[in-house]
């Protein structure tokens, strides 16, 4: 049980560590390729409002227009957008690698530049011009260009910029970002295996002395109720018995088997239980352990009926193998419907891998909510636990916590469901 709180621990650890890593990640590279994009986005801007080419750079009038006519005082001065030459400065115009097509009202092209690029001849830039205005759009990217349109007097001006150096920065950026973050997340990853133990540390103190008191506890009250019982016997032996005899009796009797019960649970918990693992045949065991409890449902006006494939072999403790037979069983006579019918199956998976110990009961009134609770030590479901007519069940609401220990103990898998009218818990033995 600690390993397993302790691969939970660092399970979900780890998952939510990469979830904000992939958060981070992704959010740095796309405000990179954000804004990447959109400076050059303004280079296209700013060539397309002068006719296919960069202006001369002047600082001031990058950041204000001219002022207005001083008569009007009501009106001053517009500032431009802050990011509108963004990325623009002296050496731009010797940095940027572009090509202009323009295009008349028809569509059709009649004037080419591509004095500011070497990769692009004008045949070439004659092909992407048409290729952008066949697909209409009015912005994107073409190969290793990117390109806007614009509109002008004479028609449409179509600006191309080589972006293959952006591309090449974003790319090297992100896979820098993502080497950087795997090996961030496999140290935060070790660094987390190795101080789970200390983080889990007071839940395991806690469990730890649960269980101590559990095993203490047991066997302290071993003694005061084995002298309720012979202080018992001997009144029934000085005068005859009666209802409060036989009723201490019944107690004592219920509470001894509570005790066994929490001792065997106590034991299966342990992270390493004292089991004897060999290979044995599970049909002859499960057959035996199951047939007693034939004339118990017969007495109950109930039928079991138990179908075994012959000659399964297993590798476990056959007396754990037994017990769990034994609780599945017991709990399926136990809370079966009247008249009702009790099935144990034991057959081997379709994968072939696995031993499918199946153990169903009839239940009209099948509990309601997460069947998974019925394996919590005390659970009792009121609906399945309480029949017409008043009848009680009885029971400590551990038997299942005690099967559910066995099957871990085995590195397996038990289940619960209900359908058609029948509670099926079902052992996954690998």
């Amino acid at each position: 049980m600690i390993k397993r709180l302790q691969r939970k621990f660092v399970v979900i650890a780890a998952v939510c560590l990469l979830i904000v890593e992939f958060a981070i990640i992704g959010g740095i590279n796309g405000v990179n390729i954000y804004q990447t994009n959109k400076n050059a986005d303004n280079l296209l801007n700013i060539i397309i409002e002068n006719d296919g080419r960069f202006p001369e750079f002047d600082p001031k009038g990058m950041k204000h227009d001219k002022p207005q006519d001083n008569s009007d005082s009501a009106s001053p001065p517009e500032s431009k957008k802050p990011d509108k030459h963004r990325g623009f400065n002296e050496e731009t115009k010797y940095q940027t690698r572009y090509f202009v097509v323009y295009a008349d009202s028809n569509g059709e092209i009649t004037k080419v530049d591509t004095g500011h690029v070497a990769a692009v001849s004008s045949s070439q830039a004659i092909e992407y011009g048409k290729s952008v205005l066949d697909s209409g759009k009015t912005s994107g990217t073409s190969g290793n260009y990117r390109y806007k349109t614009g509109d002008t007097d004479k028609g449409k001006i179509i600006v191309f910029m080589d972006c293959r150096s952006d591309s090449a920065t974003k790319n090297r950026f992100l896979l820098v970002s993502c080497a950087i973050g795997a090996a961030g997340y496999i140290l935060v990853c070790l660094l987390i295996i190795i101080f789970s133990k200390r983080a889990i540390r007071p839940v395991v103190e806690i469990f730890e002395k649960q269980k101590q008191f559990i095993t203490d506890a047991g066997h302290e009250i071993k003694t005061p109720l084995a002298i309720i019982s012979a202080n018992t016997e001997v009144l029934e032996m000085l005068s005859e018995p009666n209802q409060w005899t036989v009723s201490i009796k019944n107690q004592i009797t219920r509470l001894n088997g509570l005790l066994k019960e929490l001792l065997s649970l106590a034991k299966m918990e342990e992270e390493k239980p004292a089991l004897t693992m060999a290979d044995f045949n599970i049909s002859d065991a499960v057959y035996d352990a199951a047939s007693p409890f034939t004339t118990l449902a017969e007495t109950k006006v109930k039928k079991l009926t138990i179908d075994v494939a012959n000659g399964l072999s297993y590798h476990g403790d056959e007396g754990a193998i037994r017990q769990l037979v034994s609780i599945l069983t017991e709990n399926a006579v136990k809370y079966a419907d009247e008249d009702g019918e009790i099935i144990v199956k034991l057959f081997t998976s379709h994968s072939g891998k696995e031993t499918d110990l199946e153990v169903s009961n009839t239940c009209k009134e099948p509990p309601q909510g997460d069947l998974t609770k019925l394996f919590d030590r005390f659970y009792r479901d009121d609906s399945s636990r309480s029949r017409s007519k008043g009848e009680k069940k009885g029971g400590y609401g551990i038997g299942l916590s005690i099967a559910q220990a066995i099957v871990r103990s085995h590195k397996s898998k038990i289940s619960c469901k209900a359908e058609n009218g029948m509670m099926i818990f079902t052992a996954q033995l690998k």
